[in-house]
C-alpha cells in the first residue's frame, strides 16, 4: 500500500476520500501518511471486532452454563446466534451503505452493537443472552461489510489487493489473541466482564469512526431505490459469472480455514495427544504463516505477478496440502504422528494469505457501482458456507481426523474448479501475466 493510502491524483478527483480534518486537496505527504495509517487501523479494527466478539467469549462458556442454569447446548446457541447475525446483517447493511453512504450505516451499526453488547453483559437469562447476541452479530456485521466497501471506494486494482493484505495483518491477529484476552479477563472478573471489555472496544471504535473516518461514497454514486432495487442489484451481481466465481472460490477457501479452526483443538489434543500449550503454539504459528504470506502477497507479489496467478497458485497449494493431510490422517503412510500433520496444516493455512485477499480484490474490482451490496454477498457467502462445513469435521466421531481432511479436500478442489470454470482467468491474461 502506498504510504499515503491514496494518491494525490485520487484526492484531487475524489473529494470524499478521508483526509485529516477534512483538509483540502493537496494535503502534505506526512499528513497523508498519517491519515493512511489511521484509516488502515480503523478499518482493521472494524474487521477484527466480530472475531473478538466470537472468540473472547469462548473461555467463558462453562461459567455461563453454570451461572444461567442452562444446558450446554442452549449456551452454544449464543455462538450460533452471533454467527447468524453476522451473516445476515451484511445482507442488510451492504445495500444500506450503497444508498445512504458508508458513514451513517456504520455509525448506526456501531451504536447498536455497543448497546446490544451492554445488554448481553446484564442478561439474566440464557434466552435474553441469545437474543441480544443475535442483535450484536447483526450490528457488528456493519464493520465487516462497510470496511470492505470503503476499501473499494478508495482503491482499485493492485492497490486494493495491497490494502486487503495489510488488513489481514491486523484482522488476522484477532482470532489468535481473542481467547487469550478472554482468559485473562476471567482471571479478574466473571463472564460478564468480557462483554464489558467489548463494550469499551466498541465505544472506542465508534468514536474513532465518528471523528476520523469521513464519507467515501459521493452522493452522485449512491443508489436511490429501495429494498426491491437492492434485491435487483444483488441478483445482477450474482448473474455476473466472474464475480460469482471469485465469491464462491473465496468462500470455499474460507470454509477450508473454518474447518481447521473447528477441528484443530480436537485433532491436535485428542487424536495426537498434544497439550493445550502445544495446541496454542501450533495455532499461533499457523496464524503467523497466514499473516506472513498475506504480507508477501501485498508487499512483494502484487504489481509483479498477476492477482489471478497468485490466487491460482494459492488454491492449488491449498488443495495439495489438503490431499496430503487426507493421505496422512487416513493411514496411507502409516502412523505419521503430529509433526507431519502440523506441517500440512501450516501450508494450508499459510496459503489462505494468497486466496482470501485476492478473491476479495478481484470480485470487488468488478463492482464499483455497488460495492456495499457486493461486499455483503462476499461476507454472507463466506459465513454461510463456512458454517455448513464446520459441523462436518466431527461427523465420524472423536477418533479420526479424516472428516476434517475430506472437508478441506472438497473445499480446496471445488474452489480451484470454480476459479477456473467461472472466472476463466486465461481469457483475461490473468494466468499468463
Amino acid at each position: 500500500m502506498p504510504d499515503s493510502g491514496v494518491s494525490r491524483a485520487q484526492r484531487e478527483q475524489h473529494p470524499y476520500i478521508p483526509v485529516a480534518g477534512g483538509a483540502a486537496p493537496g494535503i502534505s505527504v506526512p499528513a497523508a501518511r498519517r491519515v493512511g495509517l489511521l484509516v488502515t487501523l480503523v478499518l482493521g479494527g472494524l474487521t477484527a471486532l466480530p472475531p473478538l466478539s466470537m472468540d473472547m467469549y469462548l473461555p467463558a462458556l462453562p461459567e455461563v452454563t453454570d451461572v444461567l442454569h442452562a444446558p450446554a447446548a442452549t449456551i452454544q446457541l449464543t455462538l450460533t446466534a452471533c454467527l447468524t447475525g453476522m451473516a445476515l446483517g451484511q445482507l442488510v447493511v451492504g445495500p444500506m451503505s450503497d444508498r445512504w453512504g458508508r458513514r451513517k450505516p456504520l455509525l448506526l451499526g456501531m451504536i447498536v452493537y455497543v448497546v446490544a453488547t451492554a445488554i448481553c453483559a446484564l442478561a439474566p437469562t440464557a434466552e435474553l443472552l441469545i437474543g441480544f447476541r443475535l442483535l450484536q452479530g447483526l450490528a457488528g456485521a456493519a464493520g465487516i461489510v462497510i470496511s470492505r466497501a470503503v476499501v473499494r471506494d478508495l482503491f482499485d486494482g493492485e492497490d486494493m489487493a495491497r490494502f486487503f493484505s495489510t488488513l489481514m495483518l491486523i484482522s488476522g491477529v484477532a482470532p489468535v489473541i481473542a481467547p487469550v484476552i478472554g482468559g485473562q479477563v476471567l482471571r479478574f472478573t466473571d463472564w460478564r466482564g468480557i462483554f464489558v471489555v467489548l463494550v469499551a472496544v466498541g465505544a472506542a471504535l465508534t468514536f474513532v469512526v465518528w471523528k476520523f473516518l469521513h464519507e467515501t461514497l459521493p452522493p452522485e454514486e449512491r443508489h436511490t431505490g429501495g429494498f426491491t432495487d437492492a434485491l435487483r442489484t444483488m441478483r445482477g451481481l450474482l448473474a455476473d459469472r466472474v464475480f460469482t466465481g471469485y465469491m464462491v472460490a473465496g468462500s470455499l477457501a474460507f470454509a477450508a480455514l473454518f474447518s481447521y479452526v473447528s477441528a484443530s483443538p480436537f485433532v491436535v489434543q485428542e487424536i495426537y495427544g498434544a497439550s493445550p500449550q502445544t495446541f496454542s503454539l501450533l495455532f499461533g504459528i499457523n496464524s503467523v504463516g497466514l499473516i506472513a504470506v498475506g504480507q508477501i502477497n501485498g508487499k512483494l507479489l502484487v504489481g509483479r505477478v498477476s492477482l489471478d496467478k497468485a490466487l491460482g497458485f494459492g488454491l492449488v497449494v491449498i488443495s495439495l496440502a489438503a490431499i496430503a493431510l487426507l493421505l496422512m490422517t487416513s493411514g496411507v503412510f502409516g502412523d505419521v504422528g503430529l509433526l507431519p500433520v502440523a506441517a500440512g496444516l501450516f501450508v494450508l493455512m499459510s496459503c489462505m494469505g494468497l486466496a482470501m485477499p485476492n478473491t476479495n480484490s478481484q470480485a470487488l474490482m468488478r463492482t464499483k457501482h455497488a460495492a456495499g451490496s457486493a461486499s455483503a454477498l462476499l461476507g454472507t457467502s463466506q459465513f454461510l458456507i463456512g458454517a455448513i462445513a464446520s459441523p462436518l469435521v466431527g461427523i465420524a466421531g472423536e477418533e479420526t481426523a479424516v472428516p476434517m481432511a475430506v472437508v478441506q479436500v472438497v473445499c480446496g478442489l471445488s474452489a480451484t474448479a470454480c476459479f477456473l470454470l467461472l472466472c476463466r482467468p486465461w481469457r483475461s491474461g490473468g494466468l499468463s501475466g
